[in-house]
């Protein structure tokens, strides 16, 4: 059930209270003329954390991807990665970071590894050294030789993402990995953000696949219209759900008279041979005693999790103003 909107979280006035978060935000807000794109977003990102980060085109989350890594100088509100800020301490602040946003560029003339090796030089110490391990893990190792003009936006994908390996990152921001890959391509990023994850690395994403974003994801946060509407553990947002209920019994429009006449009975919907209702669960033992008493069956009352794809729409869509279900810490 939603809640009142908390308390603004503290400040990052102390290095020392932040320094272990890969990524901590506070009060950031970016506008273009009259146009908000980003307003009062926090962000808490723990070390080892696969953290989802969702919400429709247009939510502000590109925007604010590129405020954490430095690309784009916000109106108000402050970042921290591993502790250092990167509108201040460039390139220091980028140490252990990586990652892209939006579709990576490559040189189209040159080969994917001649690509790799570029990136490599820029990053100087003994990243080229690692050119051959990236490409493999990537699954380009096949495809090193051909040039980039002819890759598909998967293969892009994937050489972006063997870029952001070259540094060896304890923190990769990535946004829509899976962009342009293909059901096979989408499986294996799958499996190999959750190793780059088994091996200690935390992970940031943005994706529009809810599905992958349930199974991978130890948390999220969802942004509406700039401002962030849920942050914390996908466990936490599945618990703050009302519970959702299947019925079907021996007389489906009086049941369904009935049931929309009470009050503590939120959606309502007619799928098929079923009604598909949410009410708390005290609420539903009293339904289950009125139908029998007017003489309705109940052959199935069958209660349901709600998928992450319903508990976005529901914060993205359920209402005229955002509100958030835990404080931001």
């Amino acid at each position: 059930m939603l809640t009142d909107p908390p308390a603004p979280a503290a400040p990052l006035s102390s290095r020392s209270n932040h320094e272990q978060l890969p990524i901590a935000a506070r009060g950031l807000a970016k506008s273009y003329g009259r146009i908000v794109a980003v307003d009062d977003v926090d962000l808490t990102v723990h070390e080892g954390d696969i953290y989802g980060f969702l919400g429709p085109n247009g939510a502000g989350k590109t925007t604010a991807m590129r405020i954490l890594l430095g690309l784009l100088r916000p109106n108000g509100g402050q970042v921290r990665l591993f502790g250092r800020d990167p509108q201040r301490e460039m390139p220091e602040a980028l140490d252990g970071v990586a990652g892209f946003v939006e579709s990576p560029h490559f040189y189209p003339y040159l080969t994917g590894r001649t690509n790799l090796e570029l990136f490599a030089a820029f990053d100087g110490g003994d990243a080229s050294t690692r050119v051959d391990r990236a490409l493999e893990t990537v699954g380009l190792e096949g495809r090193a030789r051909d040039k980039v003009g002819g890759y598909s936006q998967g293969m892009r994908q994937r050489l972006g993402l063997a870029v952001s390996l070259l540094r060896q990152p304890r923190l990769l921001i990535l946004d829509e990995p899976t962009n342009g890959l293909d059901p096979g391509g989408i499986r294996d990023m799958r499996d190999l953000i959750k190793e780059l994850a088994a091996e200690g690395m935390t992970i940031f994403l943005s994706s529009h696949l809810l599905a992958e974003v349930e199974e991978l994801c130890t948390r999220v946060a969802v942004i509406r219209s700039g401002q962030i509407v849920y942050e914390g553990s996908l466990a936490e947002l599945h618990a703050s759900a009302t519970p959702r209920y299947r019925l079907r019994t021996s007389d489906q429009e009086r049941a369904q008279r009935l049931i929309g006449n009470d009050g503590r009975v939120g959606e309502l919907n007619r799928l098929g041979n079923e009604l598909v209702f949410s009410a708390e669960e005290p609420v539903v033992l009293e339904l289950s005693r009125a139908l029998a008493e007017a003489g309705i069956g109940i052959a199935a009352l069958i209660p349901q999790t709600a998928t992450l794809e319903h508990l976005f729409f529901e914060l993205t869509e359920g209402g005229e103003h955002p509100h958030r279900l835990e404080p931001v810490t």
